[in-house]
């Protein structure tokens, strides 16, 4: 067991398939009753990350734990201290809701009603449903069942990959409303997502991409230490404007984000940023392009950092 005792703990996770290196020194640990989250597109390696933390696979490399027990040689004691809820629907579908709980409540040895405090919010919700098998569910149902099946034992350390992929804005506010209930009676969340804005939902996040972890930072720590200056260009023409800005020698990186385009100037520009890309755009035959100074978001720090 190791002497941390953090809820989780991760030392240079690698993991590979054949030729493929899906996680790549992978290395953090979080603090008790702490809302951490992972964040990253597809592909980034999350669920992998996720499944060895849960011991449903074995690193290749590296060492983890949780509350203190070794991910391989403890798996048995691990799986008894945390809830897990994978990205896909993985409960039983021709079970009723109430069978469902009643079937983790026994598996766990716990009685039903013992953690009902922890649910009980999720479960109102569940209660007109109670007899409707799992798989009748919509997306959002499935969610809040998933959640308490995870939670019947009163788990240490909670486990939530991409738990709000797919399931409609209202639904997603709510389970986060009820994640914040979690982390207060002493639960810590590590949960996944590709949504940057959930990013600020949580107390500190790891960025992502090709298994590789950018960064490890509080939404704000994260945003402070975001070292360009940022601008937001747009105009009538905006394919146009996106590729006259990457040919700008002064911006490090431009890309598309929502009706703009975000365009990152070295801090070692001397000059008014604003208006030396105004003059390059209209020089180029751009005239109608509105540009701004902008304070960077936790999307542009991962941009900034995975260009690195």
């Amino acid at each position: 067991m190791s002497s941390e005792h953090k809820p989780v703990v991760s030392e240079n996770i690698s993991k590979t398939f054949g030729q493929v290196t899906a996680l790549q020194n992978i290395s953090f640990e979080t603090e008790r009753g702490e809302m951490f989250g992972v964040i990253g597109p597809d592909g980034a390696g999350k669920t992998t990350l996720f499944r060895i933390l849960a011991t449903l696979l074995v690193q290749t490399s590296g060492n983890a734990f949780v509350d203190g027990y070794d991910v391989k040689g403890d798996f048995r004691k691990i799986r008894e201290i945390i809830g897990y809820m994978p990205g896909r629907f993985s409960l039983y579908g021709d079970l009723s809701v109430e069978e469902n709980l009643n079937f983790f409540a026994s598996i766990f040895k716990v009685n039903p009603k013992e953690n009902y405090y922890l649910i009980k919010d999720i479960f109102r919700q569940l209660e007109p449903f109670r007899n409707r098998k799992a798989s009748a569910l919509s997306g959002g149902m499935k969610q809040k069942l998933a959640l308490s099946c995870a939670l019947i034992h009163k788990p240490s350390v909670l486990f939530l990959d991409e738990p709000t992929t797919g399931v409609d804005p209202v639904s997603r506010r709510e389970f986060w409303q009820m994640l914040d209930r979690l982390k207060a009676v002493g639960i810590t969340i590590i949960v996944s997502t590709a949504y940057m804005d959930e990013a600020l939902l949580c107390d500190r996040i790891a960025l992502m991409k090709n298994g590789i972890m950018l960064g490890v930072d509080s939404p704000a720590g994260m945003v402070a230490s975001y070292n360009n200056k940022l601008l937001a260009v747009k105009g009538d023409d905006m394919h146009s404007i996106l590729k006259v800005l990457r040919d700008i020698e002064v911006v490090k990186s431009a890309y598309s984000f929502g009706h703009e385009h975000h365009a990152a100037i070295s801090p070692d520009f001397g000059g008014d940023a604003v208006e030396k890309i105004s003059q390059e755009l209209t020089a180029r035959g751009i005239n109608d392009a509105l540009v701004k100074r902008i304070n960077p978001s936790v999307e542009d720090c991962y941009m900034e950092l995975s260009a690195k």
